[in-house]
């Protein structure tokens, strides 16, 4: 592949990795530095999701690709630092390729169901959530292929990427997703019962894409499934679930994290969170009550108590010796928990403005 991305040329993945690093590195110097050790009541909002950004980026270089890509593209769209944009522009290379390959791939015949099978069988099985997603999966046909290619053009399109000259063809790919029926999966009961968070961002995706706009619908399905007065008799995973597919109806709508969503549009969410906040932060975990403080703030209710509570959470959560916050089970590996980590830099110290793309 020869694409130039504003007339830089290729450059390596490794050498633009470390010298990324390094840019970051530099400027971490220059960030106040505190004393992490004291007592946790002590440590303010800033200066936790300052520490936690030090040790990220100061690993980065031996974090999968996957998460260099989750970091950088986060932190560039709540500080717009052009810092960031080599290992965007990295992920850019990358996902042009494999988009390229696709829409090449799907004229092949049985392509989409030869790929879903592959995805199936890859997707792992380390957690009985997992599993059961992997059989609610194997049930639906191409949709495992389908869903990801919805992810890559929407990526595509988040980066300025979804045109002619750097994905001839394009056109094939969409014309593929608008030929699946999404609308029998997406509001299936079963599917939604342990898939709550990709469903809300399917359909977003597909409605970024032009491909259909079953908003409305899935939102309704998705109300009818899990009203308040059904919370008592949910377990903590089922709980778990409905917490974080609300969430990401906040998350996808705002094109995660590039711009804020109307307040009164999901109302029915922020309230909701409001008044189960003792649930909340006794019954899920810290990736799910981090993304409940983040939905007030894409809403711009920076102000609502509800927010100041869920941050004093994640400081009480904070680990100063591994400056970071752990797992549930108390693990402190970075990559594994920079999700999490990076979730709660943003929590933390959220900023004035969003910033879209980047724009590759």
């Amino acid at each position: 592949m020869n694409l130039t991305i504003r007339g830089r040329p290729r450059t390596p993945a490794v050498l633009v990795t470390w010298l990324m690093v390094a840019l970051l590195s530099l400027a971490g110097c220059s960030l106040q530095q505190r004393d992490f050790q004291q007592s946790e009541q002590g440590l303010d909002h800033a200066a936790v999701a300052g520490a936690i950004r030090e040790n990220y980026e100061a690993a980065l270089p031996d974090l999968p690709r996957s998460k260099q890509r989750h970091y950088a593209q986060r932190l560039y769209r709540i500080t717009g630092d052009a810092r960031y944009l080599p290992l965007n522009r990295v992920y850019g290379h990358r996902l042009v390729g494999r988009i390229r390959e696709e829409i090449k791939a799907l004229d092949t015949p049985g392509h989409a169901e030869r790929r879903a099978r592959e995805k199936v069988a890859a997707y792992p099985t380390g957690s009985e959530k997992q599993r059961r997603r992997k059989r609610m999966l194997a049930e639906w046909g191409e949709i495992a292929y389908a869903k990801s290619l919805a992810f890559d053009l929407t990526q595509a399109k988040y980066h300025g990427l979804l045109n002619e000259a750097d994905l001839p063809g394009h056109q094939r790919a969409l014309d593929y997703l608008a030929s699946v029926d999404f609308r029998t999966f997406l509001l299936d009961s079963d599917v939604m019962a342990v898939y709550a968070a990709q469903v809300a961002n399917l359909v977003y995706y597909l409605e970024d894409l032009g491909v259909t706009d079953l908003r409305e619908e899935v939102i309704t399905a998705f109300r009818h499934q899990y009203p308040p007065r059904r919370d008592p008799g949910l377990s903590t995973a089922e709980y778990r679930n409905k917490i974080y597919g609300m969430t990401h109806f906040v998350i996808a709508a705002s094109d995660y994290y590039q711009q804020p969503v109307s307040a009164e549009e999901f109302r029915w969410v922020l309230d909701e969170f409001a008044a189960s906040l003792d649930r909340i932060l006794a019954d899920t975990k810290e990736d799910i009550y981090t993304e409940v403080g983040i939905s007030f703030l894409l809403a711009g209710e920076e102000d609502h108590p509800a927010v100041t509570r869920l941050q004093d959470a994640l400081v009480e959560a904070y680990d100063p010796g591994a400056r970071m916050v752990p797992s549930e089970q108390g693990g402190t590996d970075l990559a594994s928990g920079e999700h999490r980590n990076v979730l709660a830099i943003m929590l933390l110290d959220w900023p004035r403005y969003l910033h879209m793309g980047p724009m590759l």
